[in-house]
């Protein structure tokens, strides 16, 4: 989680919204990144998503199901159902997101045996998105 939160923190020097993410496989990291709506001019450049495009390059294939990502905030439903068609094996994720987080789906969408843990780091993580929205505020 502490190198997601890095990747935040790239973000919000970039002026994104800080979200930041990694996927692990086999003990290393093998993708990286941080939300880039602003820069890319694309509502779907999340940070999840542009690391599992990154990570799938990385291992050689489309489904994830011996990797972890670790994100910052709870994933978006987007998010979650991209995770959901990588088979992703398990995600790790900081703060929860009330307002616009997965657990706002009824239904399943992610794959069957993935594992979730949430909370990892969450007062950090959390933190840092509060800062990022109270500075946008002034």
């Amino acid at each position: 989680m502490r190198e997601a939160l890095r990747e935040a923190r790239c973000a919000e020097d970039e002026d994104e919204v800080p979200v930041g993410a990694v996927v692990v496989a086999g003990g290393r990291v093998v993708a990286r990144a941080h939300n880039q709506t602003e820069r890319l001019h694309d509502v779907t450049a999340h940070a999840e998503m542009l690391a599992f495009t990154a990570a799938s390059e990385a291992v050689g294939g489309k489904y994830l199901a011996d990797c972890t990502l670790y994100v910052t905030v709870e994933p978006c439903p987007m998010c979650a159902g991209a995770a959901g068609w990588t088979q992703l094996g398990r995600i790790v994720y900081g703060a929860a997101d009330p307002k616009r987080g997965m657990h706002l789906l009824s239904g399943p969408v992610l794959h069957p045996r993935t594992d979730v843990t949430g909370g990892v780091l969450a007062g950090e993580c959390q933190a840092l998105m509060s800062s990022f929205f109270k500075k946008k505020r002034r």
